[in-house]
């Protein structure tokens, strides 16, 4: 692993900023590089997951129907599109879209937060109501009672799903 200390912050211009780059091997996936910015100051964190080569593009689909099922590891690269395609929700990458290694509950989690922040900054009570009713779903999924796919498009091929539940197929 390598690190860098005391490294001027893009945010609040103070020399507190940390850098690491560290380079695993993940079963099934292959050589990863794992970067992350940390300022202790501002708070500022950045991170990203790229693999070593370049693959071609890929999408992976996974039936989640039980709690077990929340433990699966999922790989997303900084390219990748993640849908639920039974809640409506997917987020696409963008110009600050990362990369990271999470499992299916930390998905679900990351949808949850952004609907939450939805519902909480919404001006209009029928967006605040369906943002609650969302986020009931997403709970209902958390739990066992409702089955949900979940689905990684990804044009470098760099992401994953760590199950042999999961069901490859090239992407075109």
């Amino acid at each position: 692993m390598q690190k860098l200390e005391h490294e001027p912050c893009p945010f609040c211009k103070k020399k507190t900023l940390s850098l690491t780059e560290d380079e695993v091997d993940i079963p099934y996936f292959g050589k990863c590089f794992l970067f992350s910015m940390q300022c202790s100051s501002c708070k500022y964190f950045k991170s990203d997951v790229e693999a070593a080569e370049r693959k071609e593009p890929i999408r992976y689909t996974l039936e989640v129907n039980s709690t077990k099922d929340m433990n699966i590891r999922i790989v997303k690269s900084s390219e990748a599109t993640i849908k639920i395609p039974q809640l409506k929700v997917e987020v696409t990458p963008g110009p600050a879209s990362e990369g990271y290694i999470t499992n299916v509950e930390g998905v679900l989690q990351r949808f949850k937060k952004q609907i939450g922040q939805e519902r909480d900054n919404a001006d209009d009570d029928e967006v605040r109501e369906k943002a609650k009713s969302l986020l009931k779903k997403f709970w209902k999924v958390e739990c066992g009672d409702v089955a949900v796919k979940i689905v990684i498009e990804d044009p470098s091929g760099n992401s994953a799903i760590v199950s042999e539940k999961a069901k490859i197929e090239q992407l075109k």
